[in-house]
């Protein structure tokens, strides 16, 4: 499964590089990261020079260890016999030593502050998982309408109603695993609702918008997306926002907007489409914003009712999807006729599409790279849905956004190298270097504030 693979591998870049910061041999890291793997009930806090036991194989360590749903740490000392073995045979109870000259609140705030480092890096990992995810989403997407140049609403349609399908089917299998729980599956279908109403209302008017503005002025409009989050956040979730995040924010976008609009003809283009397709295209991305900063709702709500809990990615992503599919079926008349496809025609133009998708028929001319493709384009759009989702469970809708967003720099310049079947798609903008210095300085000031919040506490 693919958030299998995702959760195992960032486990254990996490854990590796945490103990690296605590300045554990490299050895000892490796053998650790692989033995917690293997026991994944529990993970590693912090380790403490230990002054009042013998030595064993290893250097002796005090372990500050915590059962991974539950916050509970325990103090255990090597006595004699390698540390992997002391942990193995360790179980949950009262402490039994402490380091000497050290007392528990030494220990817990060291204990807090490995765990607020262990968390940034988590989310630091999550992040750069979601921004070569979305790399690839954007790559991908191009090369899979080289066969299907003529069926892009086909492969928006096969992506939407595939994606209920899988979602569904993986959501079952970890049912049945006892990974998803039945209080899980209870939560208040109403919120899902919303987020697959939010989810198609958002596809439309963007598609609406998108069909008369032209390429480059759309990612100028889309860092509005950012600005709908920082607003929304604000209101329903009651959240404060330092000056350093806001400018950071803006410098992110700005940024971007350098990269892009440095092609030149957005500027002109945005002029001569007038005022009402951009100000949809931008009410598009509020209702994007909105399905994002209600799932967050939904995750800590759900924390809430399930007593500490977290309710599973696949919960939302299969009730969201499943929704959105039911709202994309009532407005197919509408975003057929978007597309430049009449309703009445519909059926065979799916039919022409499916034939092109695997490539047989009398239609298979020039769809060369199907179903391949096409196929690659959803499998990397699920990993970066389901990244994206739980990087948002993990830290919050607008980090989420921030590492979206530094996908669009990147994908500019991998549309400069020669990629098969489309080649050197276009030259490096002339402000791309400046565009992506103002997006890194963005980063760094966004986050200055969060760096100045943890040396205070």
């Amino acid at each position: 499964m693919i958030i299998e693979f995702y959760n195992q591998a960032t486990q254990c870049f996490q854990i590796i590089i945490s103990l690296h910061l605590l300045q554990l041999p490299f050895s000892e890291t490796l053998l650790f990261a692989m033995f917690s793997i293997a026991r994944t009930t529990t993970r590693v806090c912090c380790f403490l020079p230990d002054r009042t036991v013998a030595q064993s194989n290893f250097q002796s360590k005090v372990v500050l260890h915590g059962e991974r749903n539950h916050g509970i740490c325990e103090v255990k000392q090597s006595l004699g016999r390698p540390w992997w073995e002391q942990r193995a045979g360790r179980s949950r109870g009262p402490i039994v030593n402490v380091t000497e000259g050290r007392t528990m609140r030494e220990l817990d705030a060291v204990n807090l502050n490995v765990n607020l480092k262990a968390k940034n890096i988590e989310v630091l990992i999550a992040a750069t998982m979601t921004m070569l995810f979305g790399v690839g989403n954007k790559v991908l997407y191009k090369l899979a309408l080289v066969p299907l140049k003529n069926y892009p609403f086909f492969l928006a349609q096969l992506a939407t109603f595939g994606y209920v399908v899988v979602y569904f089917s993986i959501l079952y299998i970890r049912y049945k695993a006892g990974i998803v729980t039945k209080e899980m599956l209870s939560l208040p279908k109403s919120r899902f609702l919303a987020v697959g109403a939010l989810e198609a209302l958002g596809m439309a008017s963007g598609m609406a918008a998108g069909s008369m503005l032209s390429g480059a002025s759309i990612p100028i409009l889309s860092q509005t997306f950012l600005v709908w989050q920082l607003i929304l956040s604000f209101i329903f979730l009651g959240r404060r926002y330092t000056l350093n995040q806001i400018f950071g924010c803006l410098l992110i976008s700005f940024g971007v907007i350098i990269t892009v609009s440095s092609g030149g003809g957005s500027g002109t283009s945005l002029q001569q489409t007038g005022f009402v397709w951009p100000l949809l295209m931008i009410v598009s991305f509020l209702f994007q914003a909105g399905d994002t900063i209600l799932k967050e709702i939904i995750f800590l709500d759900a924390a809430k009712q399930l007593k500490g809990g977290s309710v599973d990615l696949f919960v939302i992503n299969s009730f969201g999807s499943g929704f959105q599919a039911l709202f994309i079926l009532l407005l197919l008349p509408f975003l057929s006729r978007l597309w430049g496809v009449p309703f009445a025609q519909l059926p065979g133009y799916l039919r022409d599409g499916a034939a092109c998708f695997v490539n047989a028929g009398s239609l298979a001319k020039g769809c060369e790279g199907a179903p391949l493709l096409p196929l690659l384009f959803i499998l990397v759009n699920m990993g970066f849905n389901i990244s994206l989702l739980h990087l948002l469970k993990i830290s919050s809708a607008v980090v989420s956004s921030l590492a979206a967003t530094f996908s669009v720099p990147l994908s500019i310049f991998m549309f400069t190298l020669p990629l098969p079947y489309i080649g050197v798609d276009s030259s490096l903008p002339p402000g791309f270097l400046m565009g992506a210095a103002v997006l890194v300085i963005g980063l760094f000031v966004y986050n200055l504030s969060n760096h100045t919040k943890e040396a205070t506490k």
